[in-house]
């Protein structure tokens, strides 16, 4: 029995004849439609990388980040729909400030990651409401300790030490898995990030895009904040220099 176009995607609190919710599948492809977000954790921190997709020659650069500050320790990349990720960032950043007025000390990313995961699936149960078209990458630096979660559009969530999601979240993972992320420390890491997402940037389809970079770790002190300068051009000049590599060697294979 086909359950699509049946009528069974029309609530969000509906399950199809074999067990599927169209609408949340709805929201996993909207997230699939953009730009790919990757979160490497290293010995020594969690580097955030995103692939932010310009659509037009009048994009003003640094506006429509993908990768926020929820608390001073505490750092999120979203995928998927801005409009939809901001508010996801609010109700975190809510949540980091009423734990730290609460308890007087900063809020855990594990708790963190609970309580945004039950807002998400929450709008997956009524039928007045619809889910999240948004995936995020929460990372944190705190204790000297790396960690690292995402959330889907239907609030599972995971911890990871190397995750991907958007567009080519695929072949990113495929690039993920390569790397012995244990091995490395954050500045060696942000170079590994800056050339996935170059790697898996579909020049054919998407010509242009802004690469956003951030960490939390030991070298900015267990606050999450956008890489420096310095290290941001030199992971960029790196990615570039192998992807032309790259492309001279597939041209002398040829």
């Amino acid at each position: 029995m086909s359950s699509i176009g049946t009528g069974y995607d029309l609530s969000a609190s509906q399950f199809s004849p074999d067990g599927r919710v169209f609408q949340v599948e709805y929201a996993m492809k909207a997230v699939e439609n953009s730009g790919t977000i990757i979160g490497l954790k290293a010995k020594d921190g969690v580097i955030l990388a995103a692939e932010k997709l310009i659509l037009s020659k009048l994009h003003e650069t640094g506006t429509n980040r993908r990768i926020f500050n929820i608390d001073t320790h505490i750092g999120m990349a979203v995928s998927g729909l801005i409009a939809d990720a901001r508010q996801i960032v609010e109700i975190a950043r809510k949540e980091a400030a009423a734990y730290r007025t609460k308890y007087g000390t900063k809020i855990p990313v594990k708790f963190l990651n609970d309580r945004v995961s039950m807002y998400i699936h929450a709008y997956t149960l009524y039928s007045a409401i619809r889910p999240y078209g948004c995936s995020v990458i929460l990372s944190s630096f705190d204790n000297d300790e790396p960690e690292m979660y995402t959330i889907d559009p239907s609030g599972v969530s995971f911890g990871f030490h190397g995750c991907a999601t958007g567009k080519a979240k695929q072949s990113a993972k495929t690039e993920i898995e390569k790397l012995k992320l244990g091995n490395y420390t954050c500045k060696e890491l942000v170079k590994e990030a800056a050339k996935i997402i170059y790697t898996v940037h579909d020049e054919l389809k998407d010509k242009n895009f802004e690469l956003e970079l951030s960490w939390v770790c030991k070298d900015s002190k267990g606050v999450h904040e956008k890489v420096p300068d310095s290290v941001y051009s030199d992971a960029e000049k790196a990615a570039k220099q192998a992807m032309e590599a790259d492309s001279e060697s597939d041209t002398e294979d040829m």
